[in-house]
């Protein structure tokens, strides 16, 4: 019996094949053995077989064992969920040497989706949804408990469906194993492994794949964790990263309302709000009045373009900001009067989308917001300085000059030398004579002169400056304000109030007397001086006296007209229009020739017999022509 159980136990050391344990038993036969003896080594070579059943299954235990902890290591090594997610699949293949092996994750309102694969070769397969109930994989999720089949289409123990039928007929699945994957008492999923072929999962192989999934479950969970901080931390960085920017433009705007209020308080004008904006905002500003001039710019030596100044007419026809990329325009509003626009060019920097933000605009808004600001207030004191300016001017007109001393002290405040020389110029506008006075007040202001409105026409004087000069300056100055051509009459320059206190009356009447003349013959649209009309100009100067040369030289005709109601003035131009030819001055008169004659003769009579000399005829013609004048 010893050396029966020795035979049997050095076949176990050897880890012998079960066929070699039958050699004991054929020696103890052929040696003649009895038959208790043959029943005693029987009975020693079935313990052995079990002993060696039970030691290779725990060898097979051992190693699966070893696969598992290996596996759950290498799962904890990796932390890219579809990374896990794949190992997971191509573990179970490996650890139950199945033909496929596939994992599905929880989808709350539609049950199990397919999430990754191992060795299926179907697409209809890796695109199945598992309801909840439905299939041996729905019944997992829905009982958190494994489930396994030899044959899945056949067995009835499951509620089956068309489609997932469809799907398992079409992969060749036969057999099939699922174990859910718990966290805590929450299922995220079902681990499956299957073969092609009829052959049942033993509780070893369940247990297996529960021992798995379970290792599967956390790696997965920490895998989205992980996956869930990066997108939280990645969110962060951009929410910070906005921040930032908002905190640059909160910092921005911060910064222009400061200094735009400065300039304000201090007494600054459009010249600052464009310097400082520039420097906040990085780029080239213009501010432009409604007619597209320049009032102000950050870079003067640059003009503004054709596409700049298309974008700033249509902030203007929107009465809102307009632009895209680099160039941007916003009107300068006060109230609804259009004022002017902003305009905003390139930046120095590149922004990343090129595109205005929502805080450089309110910047760029609240700057034409103080401009208008500046504007009206500047408008405001050009206006009160130009009825100051007026008023005066209006005085000097009048004859009612202040005493020197008071004169001084108001051309002072003004800012004004009244003892310099001023040309006078009286300009005949048609229009409205209210704008046509703002644009006068703004013309004689920008030269450092008067303005004021007198008898319906518009009188201004220039300081060291001549009188055609002075002309041309009003009738550009006036043009786009009174729609229609200007007519000046100018004269001067004459001594200013404080150096001969009656010069600006003599020099206001002479050029009332140039435009008279101008408008007399024909000559709208230009500036007249004395100089511009010869003789007339002579008589018309501030030295002459034309209506007194009138009275000398025609007196008795005129009085005779006035007195009888005759036509003797009319007939005596009529007669030298007619270069002295009677048949031509009646016909021009409608009269008969003899009529013509008879005038001539009371003419005669009250002038003299010489008055058609050719020395009293020219003075009687030029008196002919400054009584039309100055009547």
């Amino acid at each position: 019996m010893t050396v029966d159980v020795v035979a049997f136990l050095e076949l176990l050391a050897g880890d012998a094949a079960e066929a070699d344990f039958e050699g004991p038993s054929r020696a103890a036969r052929a040696a003649g053995a009895t038959a208790e003896e043959r029943e005693r080594i029987d009975y020693a070579r079935s313990l052995a077989l079990q002993v060696r059943d039970t030691l290779e299954a725990r060898r097979r235990r051992e190693g699966e064992l070893a696969a598992l902890f290996e596996s759950a290591n290498d799962l904890a090594m990796l932390t890219n969920l579809e990374a896990v997610l794949q190992a997971i699949v191509t573990r179970a293949k490996q650890l139950l040497n199945s033909d496929v092996a596939y994992l599905t994750l929880n989808d709350e309102r539609r049950g199990e989706y397919m999430r990754v694969t191992e060795g299926i070769l179907t697409a209809a397969f890796r695109t199945t949804r598992i309801p909840y109930g439905i299939g041996l994989g729905g019944l997992v999720a829905q009982t958190m408990k494994p489930y396994s089949t030899a044959d899945y289409i056949p067995d009835e123990r499951f509620r089956h469906a068309p489609d997932i039928d469809g799907a398992v007929s079409g992969e060749g699945i036969r057999a099939i194993i699922g174990v859910p994957l718990l966290l805590g008492t929450q299922v995220i999923g079902v681990l499956f492994a299957a073969n092609r072929t009829v052959r049942p999962f033993g509780t070893e192989a369940s247990a297996l794949l529960v021992s798995l999934a379970a290792h599967a479950a956390i790696a997965v969970d920490k895998a989205r964790l992980l996956e869930e901080t990066r997108a939280a931390v990645a969110e962060l960085e951009v929410t910070t990263r906005q921040l930032q920017a908002r905190n640059e433009v909160v910092e921005r705007a911060a910064d222009a309302h400061d200094r735009l209020t400065r300039i304000v308080v201090e007494g600054g004008g459009v010249d600052d709000v464009v310097r400082s904006v520039a420097e906040v905002l990085g780029a080239r500003v213009v501010v432009l009045d409604l007619d597209g001039e320049t009032i102000a710019s950050s870079a003067p030596d640059q003009p503004v373009s054709d596409y700049e100044a298309a974008v700033t007419r249509r902030s203007l026809d929107l009465s809102r900001t307009a632009g895209s990329g680099d160039v941007y325009a916003t009107p300068v509003l006060a109230g609804a009067e259009q004022l002017g626009s902003m305009l905003l060019g390139p930046r120095e920097v590149d922004r990343d989308d090129g595109d205005l933000d929502d805080g450089d605009q309110r910047i760029l808004e609240r700057a034409a917001l103080v401009t208008a600001l500046l504007l009206l207030f500047r408008r405001s004191v050009a206006e009160a300085e130009g009825r100051v300016r007026g008023e005066l001017l209006d005085e000097l007109l009048s004859g009612t000059t202040p005493d020197p001393e008071t004169l001084r002290e108001r051309g002072r405040l003004l800012q004004a030398d009244l003892s310099r020389p001023y040309a006078v110029v009286v300009a005949n506008v048609p229009g409205d004579r209210a704008r046509v006075g703002q644009a006068a007040t703004f013309v004689a202001a920008t030269h450092d002169g008067f303005a004021a409105v007198r008898q319906g026409q518009v009188v201004l004087i220039f300081p060291d400056c001549d009188a055609r000069a002075a002309g041309e300056l009003v009738v550009e100055g006036l043009r786009l304000s009174a729609g229609a051509p200007v007519t000046v009459g100018a004269a001067g320059p004459v001594p200013g109030p404080l150096s001969s206190p009656g010069a600006v009356v003599k020099g206001y009447d002479e050029a009332r007397r140039c435009l008279a003349a101008a408008m007399t013959l024909g000559r709208e649209g230009e500036v007249v001086t004395a100089d511009d009309l010869g003789f007339v100009g002579l008589l018309l100067g501030s030295d002459g006296h034309p209506a007194a040369y009138v009275t000398s030289r025609l007196g008795p005709v005129i009085d005779y007209d006035a007195a009888k109601g005759s036509k003797l003035v009319e007939t005596l131009r009529a007669y030298f229009a007619a270069d002295r030819n009677l048949t031509r001055t009646a016909a021009a008169l409608h009269v008969h020739v003899n009529t013509v004659t008879q005038r001539l003769e009371r003419v005669t009579r009250l002038l003299g017999k010489g008055w058609q000399e050719p020395e009293r005829q020219l003075e009687v013609q030029l008196a002919l022509r400054l009584h039309q004048l100055v009547a």
